[in-house]
């Protein structure tokens, strides 16, 4: 009988977490009502013939657009910037969206022939088109971060007309050199430390390019490097517990949206990677017609920001400037989280000529 009623109750409780819906918290004033003018908003929208999803939230549907695109490919970041982004709700309508392939779009991955660059590319310029309208908008704000970076150059090269200013952290350049340079930091890291097991590990998967099981490798290396602080400064952990928790407390994601969190981001790792190392920003876009801010962890060797400082110093473009955060490695706007708060609201939005 007890083990009947364990079972019982555990599948009552599965039950429940398959029923609850996403949702997100309306956007209240000091005295517990909601605000008028704001919105918090969980919906779908198609892009390249397939619906996705994006979180909109702001205290005021005047203000101007702000769009973030996440890291990975396929690593979601809607859970987790949604811990972090009240300030900026104040002064921006802030969108996060799940890419195709990724968190609550992750059925957006089929057909596998569409996990393209150029698709990525042209689904930030259809869902950009679509905030313009929706909001009567001319252009707005782009933040890329890691994968998202990558795909934010391409965008403000492809839609310039689209985007008051681009942001990039964690800015992808080179991807076969990163890789490089990020191998090699975390071997000297681990010989610094005399970490044996590290070291033979390393020693083990070889310099990328990985060959055989290059996913698993990858990942081996990119534990190691949160090890070492290379991820999120002063952590030997990584952003993964950071990323965990968020994803467990969110109430944006069902049960399912967060099983396939998880799938989303090992299915388009496995469809992407292969075209991402082949990217070369050096050789293909030096030229813009967008202000341009480059938002840089100095410890970052996940993307390593030696490689975006050079870029910076060669490309072209009405305003640009990096800004150092000395305390940051991967994940600066939110390990530094007012810095970057400060960076968007005090120091780039009052330069731009609102239209």
């Amino acid at each position: 009988m007890l083990f009947l009623t364990i079972v019982l109750l555990g599948a009552i409780v599965l039950g429940i977490l398959f029923l609850i819906p996403g949702f997100t918290f309306s956007i209240k004033d000091k005295q517990g009502n909601d605000v008028s003018q704001s919105i918090a908003s969980l919906e779908k929208v198609n892009l390249g013939g397939q619906e996705q999803w994006i979180l909109i939230r702001g205290v005021d549907i005047t203000k101007p657009i702000i769009l973030f695109l996440h890291g990975g490919p396929g690593t979601s970041n809607m859970c987790l910037l949604r811990k972090y982004t009240d300030e900026l709700e104040q002064h921006f309508i802030v969108v996060t969206w799940d890419q195709r392939g990724a968190g609550k779009s992750y059925q957006a991955i089929n057909p596998h022939s569409s996990m393209t660059i150029d698709r990525f590319v042209l689904d930030t310029g259809e869902l950009t088109q679509f905030l313009c309208h929706r909001f009567n908008q001319k252009k707005i704000f782009l933040v890329g971060h890691s994968w998202g970076s990558l795909i934010g150059i391409l965008s403000i090269q492809k839609y310039p007309d689209l985007y008051h200013a681009y942001i990039g952290i964690g800015q992808i350049v080179n991807m076969h050199e990163n890789e490089q340079i990020s191998y090699g930091w975390t071997l000297a890291q681990a010989t610094t430390a005399e970490d044996k097991r590290a070291i033979r590990t390393l020693t083990e998967i070889g310099n990328p390019p990985y060959t055989g099981d290059g996913q698993k490798k990858l990942m081996t290396q990119r534990r190691l490097l949160g090890k070492y602080g290379g991820e999120l400064y002063g952590s030997s952990s990584g952003a993964f517990p950071l990323i965990f928790s968020s994803l467990i407390s969110a109430t944006e994601y069902t049960f399912f949206d967060k099983m396939n969190f998880f799938k989303g981001i090992f299915a388009s790792n496995h469809l992407l990677w292969q075209e991402l190392l082949t990217m070369n920003l050096n050789k293909q876009m030096l030229s813009f017609e967008v202000p341009i801010y480059f938002a840089l962890g100095r410890h970052d060797y996940e993307a390593p920001s030696i490689l975006a400082e050079q870029y910076f110093n060669i490309i072209e473009a009405p305003k640009k400037e990096i800004i150092w955060f000395e305390n940051s490695a991967h994940f600066a706007n939110i390990e530094e989280n007012k810095k970057f708060d400060d960076l968007l609201t005090n120091r780039i939005l009052p330069t731009i000529a609102l239209v």
